[in-house]
Protein backbone atom coordinates (compact mmCIF):
# COMPACT_ATOMS: atom_id res chain seq x y z
CA UNK A 1 0.00 0.00 0.00
CA UNK A 2 1.74 3.77 -1.46
CA UNK A 3 1.71 6.85 0.84
CA UNK A 4 -1.89 8.49 1.35
CA UNK A 5 -1.16 12.03 -0.86
CA UNK A 6 -0.39 15.13 1.57
CA UNK A 7 -3.08 17.31 1.19
CA UNK A 8 -5.04 14.54 3.18
CA UNK A 9 -3.07 15.62 6.18
CA UNK A 10 -2.39 19.28 5.08
CA UNK A 11 -4.60 21.46 7.36
CA UNK A 12 -3.49 21.07 11.11
CA UNK A 13 -7.01 20.26 13.35
CA UNK A 14 -5.34 18.07 16.50
CA UNK A 15 -2.94 18.16 19.17
CA UNK A 16 0.53 17.27 18.49
CA UNK A 17 0.93 13.45 18.44
CA UNK A 18 4.91 13.01 18.61
CA UNK A 19 6.97 9.74 19.02
CA UNK A 20 6.47 8.04 22.47
CA UNK A 21 6.60 5.00 24.50
CA UNK A 22 3.07 5.17 24.08
CA UNK A 23 2.77 5.94 20.24
CA UNK A 24 5.34 3.13 18.97
CA UNK A 25 5.90 1.66 15.40
CA UNK A 26 6.60 5.60 13.78
CA UNK A 27 8.54 5.21 11.04
CA UNK A 28 11.51 7.26 10.48
CA UNK A 29 11.28 10.13 9.16
CA UNK A 30 12.46 10.86 5.10
CA UNK A 31 14.80 13.64 6.13
CA UNK A 32 18.05 12.30 7.85
CA UNK A 33 20.07 15.36 7.08
CA UNK A 34 19.37 19.24 8.41
CA UNK A 35 22.98 20.63 7.48
CA UNK A 36 24.10 20.64 4.08
CA UNK A 37 27.16 22.15 2.86
CA UNK A 38 30.06 24.11 4.30
CA UNK A 39 28.66 22.97 7.67
CA UNK A 40 31.65 23.96 10.05
CA UNK A 41 32.75 27.00 8.32
CA UNK A 42 32.98 29.80 11.06
CA UNK A 43 30.10 32.56 11.22
CA UNK A 44 32.83 35.04 9.20
CA UNK A 45 33.19 33.57 5.82
CA UNK A 46 29.29 33.74 5.22
CA UNK A 47 28.08 37.42 5.86
CA UNK A 48 24.85 36.95 3.78
CA UNK A 49 21.25 35.14 4.72
CA UNK A 50 18.43 33.90 2.95
CA UNK A 51 15.30 32.65 4.34
CA UNK A 52 12.73 30.53 3.10
CA UNK A 53 9.75 31.24 4.87
CA UNK A 54 6.13 29.89 5.50
CA UNK A 55 3.21 31.69 4.75
CA UNK A 56 0.36 29.51 5.87
CA UNK A 57 -0.53 27.59 9.18
CA UNK A 58 -0.38 23.71 7.84
CA UNK A 59 1.15 20.17 8.22
CA UNK A 60 4.82 19.78 5.97
CA UNK A 61 5.45 15.99 5.70
CA UNK A 62 9.35 14.92 5.71
CA UNK A 63 9.10 13.90 2.20
CA UNK A 64 8.76 17.46 1.28
CA UNK A 65 11.21 19.18 3.23
CA UNK A 66 13.46 15.85 2.43
CA UNK A 67 13.23 16.89 -1.72
CA UNK A 68 13.30 20.68 -0.95
CA UNK A 69 16.32 19.90 0.92
CA UNK A 70 17.50 18.08 -2.32
CA UNK A 71 16.71 20.58 -4.81
CA UNK A 72 18.13 23.25 -3.52
CA UNK A 73 21.38 21.30 -2.55
CA UNK A 74 21.94 20.10 -6.19
CA UNK A 75 21.10 23.64 -7.50
CA UNK A 76 23.37 25.43 -5.31
CA UNK A 77 26.27 23.02 -6.21
CA UNK A 78 26.08 22.49 -9.70
CA UNK A 79 25.87 26.54 -9.97
CA UNK A 80 27.86 27.97 -6.79
CA UNK A 81 30.09 25.16 -5.90
CA UNK A 82 29.75 22.71 -3.18
CA UNK A 83 31.60 25.12 -0.19
CA UNK A 84 30.07 28.13 -1.22
CA UNK A 85 27.20 27.76 0.82
CA UNK A 86 26.02 26.30 4.19
CA UNK A 87 21.49 25.60 3.70
CA UNK A 88 19.81 24.53 7.10
CA UNK A 89 16.29 22.99 7.95
CA UNK A 90 14.71 24.87 10.25
CA UNK A 91 11.96 22.87 11.02
CA UNK A 92 11.90 18.93 12.65
CA UNK A 93 9.17 17.19 11.91
CA UNK A 94 7.72 15.47 15.06
CA UNK A 95 4.52 14.98 14.43
CA UNK A 96 3.15 11.64 13.71
CA UNK A 97 -0.07 10.86 10.86
CA UNK A 98 -1.87 8.21 11.12
CA UNK A 99 -3.97 6.04 8.72
CA UNK A 100 -7.16 3.96 9.27
CA UNK A 101 -5.97 1.08 6.95
CA UNK A 102 -9.39 -0.12 5.20
CA UNK A 103 -9.38 -3.49 2.99
CA UNK A 104 -10.48 -3.00 -0.44
CA UNK A 105 -10.18 -7.04 -1.79
CA UNK A 106 -13.54 -9.08 -2.23
CA UNK A 107 -15.32 -9.54 0.37
CA UNK A 108 -13.61 -6.94 2.68
CA UNK A 109 -16.64 -6.22 3.98
CA UNK A 110 -16.81 -9.55 5.67
CA UNK A 111 -13.98 -8.56 7.59
CA UNK A 112 -13.74 -4.93 8.48
CA UNK A 113 -16.47 -2.60 11.04
CA UNK A 114 -16.22 0.51 8.98
CA UNK A 115 -16.07 3.10 11.76
CA UNK A 116 -15.63 0.99 14.56
CA UNK A 117 -12.37 1.25 16.43
CA UNK A 118 -11.02 3.81 13.57
CA UNK A 119 -8.03 4.98 15.71
CA UNK A 120 -5.09 4.72 12.76
CA UNK A 121 -1.41 3.53 12.68
CA UNK A 122 1.02 5.67 12.22
CA UNK A 123 1.80 6.44 8.65
CA UNK A 124 4.54 9.10 8.26
CA UNK A 125 5.76 12.23 10.32
CA UNK A 126 5.11 15.98 9.33
CA UNK A 127 6.56 19.73 10.73
CA UNK A 128 3.37 21.71 12.51
CA UNK A 129 4.65 24.99 10.65
CA UNK A 130 2.87 28.56 11.30
CA UNK A 131 2.89 31.88 9.48
CA UNK A 132 6.34 33.26 9.50
CA UNK A 133 8.13 30.57 10.79
CA UNK A 134 11.41 29.81 9.11
CA UNK A 135 11.46 26.51 6.84
CA UNK A 136 15.29 26.71 5.39
CA UNK A 137 18.08 28.84 5.92
CA UNK A 138 20.78 29.42 3.32
CA UNK A 139 24.49 31.30 4.42
CA UNK A 140 26.71 32.42 1.44
CA UNK A 141 29.12 35.14 0.01
CA UNK A 142 27.34 38.48 -0.89
CA UNK A 143 27.80 37.28 -4.48
CA UNK A 144 26.00 34.07 -4.07
CA UNK A 145 22.51 35.69 -2.91
CA UNK A 146 20.74 35.88 -6.47
CA UNK A 147 21.84 31.68 -6.70
CA UNK A 148 20.41 31.09 -3.31
CA UNK A 149 17.39 32.91 -4.22
CA UNK A 150 16.51 30.58 -7.41
CA UNK A 151 17.66 27.46 -5.54
CA UNK A 152 15.06 28.73 -3.08
CA UNK A 153 12.32 29.27 -5.98
CA UNK A 154 13.15 25.79 -7.15
CA UNK A 155 12.70 24.45 -3.16
CA UNK A 156 9.19 26.36 -3.03
CA UNK A 157 7.58 23.79 -5.64
CA UNK A 158 7.95 20.87 -3.29
CA UNK A 159 6.13 22.55 -0.04
CA UNK A 160 1.92 22.84 -0.32
CA UNK A 161 0.73 26.20 0.56
CA UNK A 162 2.79 29.64 0.14
CA UNK A 163 5.76 30.66 1.01
CA UNK A 164 7.81 33.92 0.83
CA UNK A 165 11.93 34.27 -0.08
CA UNK A 166 13.46 36.95 2.19
CA UNK A 167 17.10 38.16 2.06
CA UNK A 168 18.31 38.65 5.69
CA UNK A 169 19.68 41.85 7.11
CA UNK A 170 21.60 39.82 9.54
CA UNK A 171 25.13 38.40 9.11
CA UNK A 172 24.58 35.10 8.55
CA UNK A 173 23.10 33.08 10.93
CA UNK A 174 24.07 35.26 13.87
CA UNK A 175 21.65 37.57 15.74
CA UNK A 176 23.43 40.82 14.43
CA UNK A 177 23.31 43.11 11.42
CA UNK A 178 25.58 43.70 8.77
CA UNK A 179 27.00 46.78 10.24
CA UNK A 180 26.85 45.64 14.23
CA UNK A 181 28.60 42.38 13.71
CA UNK A 182 31.93 44.76 11.76
CA UNK A 183 31.87 47.07 14.81
CA UNK A 184 31.70 44.54 17.50
CA UNK A 185 34.44 42.70 15.65
CA UNK A 186 36.76 45.88 15.44
CA UNK A 187 36.10 46.47 18.82
CA UNK A 188 37.29 43.34 19.60
CA UNK A 189 33.58 42.21 21.68
CA UNK A 190 32.57 39.02 19.20
CA UNK A 191 32.71 35.78 21.12
CA UNK A 192 32.70 33.11 17.79
CA UNK A 193 30.69 30.25 18.43
CA UNK A 194 30.86 28.48 15.08
CA UNK A 195 28.43 28.98 12.59
CA UNK A 196 26.74 32.11 14.93
CA UNK A 197 28.77 34.31 17.18
CA UNK A 198 27.80 36.66 20.38
CA UNK A 199 28.41 39.49 22.08
CA UNK A 200 30.89 40.16 25.08
CA UNK A 201 29.09 41.98 27.71
CA UNK A 202 29.54 43.13 31.51
CA UNK A 203 27.35 40.10 33.08
CA UNK A 204 29.44 36.99 34.55
CA UNK A 205 32.23 36.68 36.73
CA UNK A 206 35.50 38.12 35.92
CA UNK A 207 37.26 35.29 36.94
CA UNK A 208 36.18 33.07 34.11
CA UNK A 209 37.11 35.80 31.57
CA UNK A 210 40.34 37.14 30.19
CA UNK A 211 41.94 41.15 30.39
CA UNK A 212 40.70 41.67 26.44
CA UNK A 213 36.81 40.60 27.35
CA UNK A 214 36.21 42.63 29.64
CA UNK A 215 34.01 45.85 29.12
CA UNK A 216 32.91 48.51 30.93
CA UNK A 217 29.68 49.12 29.15
CA UNK A 218 27.04 46.69 28.18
Amino acid sequence: MGRRPARCYRQIKNKPYPKSRYNRGVPDPKIRIYDVGMKKYPSEIFPACVHLVSWEKENVSSEALEAARIACNKYMTVNSGRETFHLRIRCKPFHVLRINKMLSCAGADRLQTGMRGAYGKPLGTCARVGIGQILMSLRCKEGNVEKAIESFRRAKFKFPGRQKIIVSKKWGFTAFTKDEYLSYKQEGRLSAQGVHATKYTNHGPLANRTADTIFADA
